[in-house]
């Protein structure tokens, strides 16, 4: 039988192992970078306890009336932080697509506990280090994003040393690229009963991430995540036991002069009426915002791309993307 296109890799042997469990787990991410851009992790030391309580906190948070919900609602200025209502995003627009809205809500919040220093208080910081926003009715909506954000900057910067191994790096080749990273977690709930959906119109339209490194935690239920083959059609992913989803994104395929691919993937419609709701938890790591991109590029291969700042990069996806150019525009002035 055919090894599946997206892998599940124990990367525990490359925390607690010597230099050949290191080496067999970075051959296996590199690999998979290459032929799809997606590999599932077990072994990474995150307690199953505190994703769990993150779960049933989105989902508390989730029940709540909109009304209540709208207090936290995204700022106008349409940063990454709070409350996005149901059919507020277009993930398809990104690839230029005109599709109906995407059949989700999410709640979002960037780095927790930021120093009051230059670096992240100043205009060109803002789109990456704005204030959270918090429902004061659920404290333990904020105790569990926390914690939980604080497990996924650990556990990013362990998948990042791999990265750097599988290029032929050394393994801390990212670590002051991504010291002061500008990642966001993102709760989302996609509704399990879909009534007159339009043509077209999916949980989350066709479309690439943009950053280092997304890493995904989501219910195994009807409707779940899509994968384009690099040389194929769409598969479904599903999850292993006490495990996530890894995929690279298009920082990482640039910084890696396309030898890693970051590959398209949505998410579908349940398939009946009665299906549940599903609830993701993704972490979307970034490098600092001032991290130059340069191109890896193997022996005897010229550079594809020339060294680019992670947040011009970065900002010029969102002004074709979804948040539109107007929005995308304002925050590539207080970025210059």
């Amino acid at each position: 039988m055919a090894e599946h296109p997206v892998p599940t890799i124990d990367i525990a042997p490359f925390v607690e192992g010597g230099e050949a469990g290191r080496d067999a787990v970075a051959r296996a991410v590199g690999r998979a970078c290459e032929e799809t851009g997606f590999f599932a992790i077990t072994g990474h030391g995150v307690a199953e306890q505190a994703i769990e309580e993150l779960r049933a906190e989105a989902v508390g948070f989730f029940a709540l009336p909109d009304e209540r919900k709208r207090r936290v609602e995204r700022p106008a200025d349409r940063i990454s932080r709070g409350w996005n209502a149901l059919c507020d995003r277009s993930l398809a627009y990104s690839l230029g697509q005109e599709t109906p809205p995407d059949l989700q809500e999410s709640f979002a919040i960037g780095p927790v506990a930021v120093p009051e220093a230059p670096y992240f208080t100043c205009e060109r910081a803002r789109a990456f280090f704005a204030p959270n926003i918090w429902p004061g009715e659920r404290p333990g909506l904020r105790r569990s994003m926390e914690r939980y954000y604080r497990s996924m900057e650990a556990l990013s910067q362990t998948v990042m040393r791999i990265f750097a191994r599988a290029l032929g790096r050394d393994d801390f080749y990212f670590d002051d690229r991504i010291d002061r990273h500008s990642s966001s977690l993102r709760l989302i709930r996609y509704p399990g009963r879909v009534a007159g959906a339009a043509a077209g119109q999916r949980r989350a339209g066709e479309h690439h991430d943009y950053g280092s490194l997304t890493i995904l935690r989501g219910d195994n239920v009807p409707g779940g995540l899509q994968v384009k083959l690099r040389h194929g059609g769409w598969i479904d992913v599903v999850r292993p036991d006490g495990g996530f989803i890894c995929n690279i994104g298009d920082a990482m395929m640039r910084w890696t002069n396309d030898r890693w691919v970051s590959t398209l993937h949505r998410v579908g419609l349940p398939d009946g009426p009665d299906s549940p709701d599903r609830i993701s938890i993704v972490f979307f790591h970034n490098p600092n915002y001032d991290a130059e991109i340069r191109c890896i590029a193997g022996d005897g291969e010229a550079a594809r791309y020339p060294p680019a700042v992670f947040d011009s990069f970065y900002l010029d996806k969102l002004r074709r993307g979804s948040f539109g150019a107007a929005v995308a525009a304002g925050l590539a002035t207080r970025a210059d």
